[in-house]
């Protein structure tokens, strides 16, 4: 597949376009969020009717604009519907399954394990995060980047990056993330409100699971849960097991962490990260998810002893 001659094809659709609706990955994160709310603002530019949907999200990014725009479903026929930064059509959040009813399909992604679910797709897996990848269709298109667009773009970047401490950040992720501050883009408090902040229930969340933590396959797995019974006493909400996923990764001689949540009775959401040569994206397609090589995820419908025996089995194999 030709990406540039596909990229042409987005461009063309999308100028064609009047009526555009964006969607995004089940538990967005920064990237899913940031992507999402930078090309409705990019498309709203260009005089489009944009509806922009999003499962629910970390309170962390109530900072970025717009935010009272998103909705949660729409049920609607658009000219085009673009998923951002879904490697797979079942992990696209779509309650009322209105992405395959528009006229043209476009995906949108920096993962490798990218299926090519859409009628249209452009994935950069090389890109440290799909809000990078945007920065050259907005060129393309004529996007000016304000600084509400590049805000929601470096929240993308910062935090699907590890804050710049990933592999696939390199020169001109720098070079942008400074043309932002030229713009006036606040990009150490984006770092501090994505990273550092934390909420009592989140602090309390991350407390319980790291308790939790058990290891395998000679220490070189961390492995921890929390269930619904926990996001009820901690009082938390969406997106506040954000990050709990690292803290295994984090130990010295661990090479993948799991995080297993509770989502309903024997449904699991499973996130999982390596540290140096496993890739965790091959174990989640396994249970029908994907990802990145160092950071994944799936669902798993059984209950929690079979869940776990299950990742840990199939973890242990590719050690």
């Amino acid at each position: 597949m030709n990406s540039e001659i596909e990229l042409d094809n987005i461009i063309e659709v999308i100028n064609k376009a009047q009526k555009i609706a964006i969607f995004t990955h089940v538990s967005p994160d920064g990237d899913a969020v940031g992507s999402s709310l930078a090309f409705y603002l990019g498309l709203l530019q260009l005089k489009k009717e944009v509806s922009i949907v999003t499962d629910e999200f970390s309170r962390c990014f109530g900072f970025l604009p717009h935010l009272v725009d998103i909705q949660r479903e729409v049920d609607d026929c658009y000219d085009v519907s673009i998923a951002l930064d879904c490697a797979t059509k079942g992990r696209l959040f779509d309650p009322k399954n209105s992405f395959g009813r528009s006229n043209v399909t476009v995906a949108i992604d920096h993962h490798a394990s990218n299926t090519y679910f859409a009628k249209l797709n452009y994935v950069e897996g090389n890109s440290p995060a799909t809000c990078k990848t945007l920065v050259k269709i907005f060129k393309r298109l004529g996007i000016t980047l304000t600084k509400e667009i590049g805000s929601c773009l470096m929240a993308g970047i910062i935090t699907d990056s590890g804050g710049f401490r990933y592999n696939t950040v390199d020169d001109e992720t720098f070079e942008f993330a400074a043309s932002m501050l030229d713009l006036g883009v606040d990009i150490s408090d984006i770092y501090y409100r994505t990273f550092d902040v934390k909420t009592k229930a989140q602090f309390q969340l991350s407390t319980l699971a790291t308790s939790r933590i058990k290891f395998y396959a000679k220490d070189r797995i961390a492995l921890t849960y929390v269930t619904l019974d926990d996001m009820k006493k901690t009082k938390a909400m969406a997106g506040d097991h954000e990050g709990i996923v690292n803290v295994g990764r984090n130990i010295e001689g661990v090479e993948v962490s799991v995080f297993l949540r509770e989502v309903d009775k024997e449904f699991y959401r499973i996130s999982m990260r390596s540290n140096d040569y496993v890739d965790v994206s091959e174990v989640a397609s396994l249970f029908g998810g994907g990802g990145h090589s160092r950071a994944a995820g799936c669902d798993i419908h059984e209950n929690l002893d079979v869940a776990i025996k299950k990742l840990v089995k199939e973890t242990t194999k590719v050690l």
